[in-house]
């Protein structure tokens, strides 16, 4: 019984130390990126209802981002630093928020946007080892979401990530052909609306 014990200990301080090094090695990836350029699939399930969509995410510290989507084709979501755009181009209609105020679980890559700090942002940590996603559960209670998980390949490459909501919304995110630190236009994250667009813009109330 006793060497039975040592051996689950063993393992449990195995396992530790692999969480560890993953967020670890995660942190120190994408906190030395100042620029991402990443095709993406993100499946959004809610009730009954689940859309996919599928495209080329564009990230620049600080705040900045691009979603430019191929399925919808056309559709963008936008975000300057200061507030989001998003464009629904079968209906030519686009929606402006401070960002500050967007509850639009895309946000949820804004940690990729900063200086990631796990132990700071996050108070419980879970991995399994037959999906190979790690769970983070938010310290704060205003966070947009309940938890977060992600896969992590060897080199510490986010691949996968599966953000659950408040409104108990899952967003599902897989990531592919992920490049550090491309060339990408200032212009790339300002939004220049087509002709004839109805602008929501709940920014300014207007």
């Amino acid at each position: 019984m006793k060497k039975l014990t040592l051996v689950l200990l063993a393992a449990t301080l195995l396992r530790a130390q692999d969480l560890t090094t993953t967020l670890k090695g995660v942190e120190n990836r994408y906190n030395n990126i100042n620029t991402l350029q990443v095709d993406f699939s993100y499946t959004l399930a809610k009730g009954l209802r689940k859309s996919v969509q599928k495209g080329v995410l564009y990230l620049h510290k600080p705040g900045r981002m691009r979603w430019q989507y191929a399925a919808p084709e056309g559709n963008l979501f936008i975000s300057d630093g200061k507030y989001v755009y998003d464009y629904d181009a079968k209906e030519n209609e686009m929606w402006k928020q401070k960002l500050n105020d967007a509850g639009d679980l895309r946000g949820a890559l804004g940690f990729l946007l900063g200086k990631i700090n796990f132990d700071a942002d996050f108070k419980q940590f879970e991995s399994d080892s037959k999906t190979g996603l790690i769970k983070a559960i938010p310290k704060s209670d205003k966070a947009p979401y309940t938890e977060i998980s992600f896969q992590a390949t060897p080199d510490f490459t986010i691949r996968r990530l599966i953000v659950k909501g408040v409104d108990g919304s899952t967003s599902d995110y897989t990531f592919e052909n992920e490049k550090k630190n491309p060339p990408v236009a200032d212009a790339m994250f300002k939004f220049s609306p087509p002709p004839g667009v109805k602008l929501i813009d709940e920014a300014t109330g207007n």
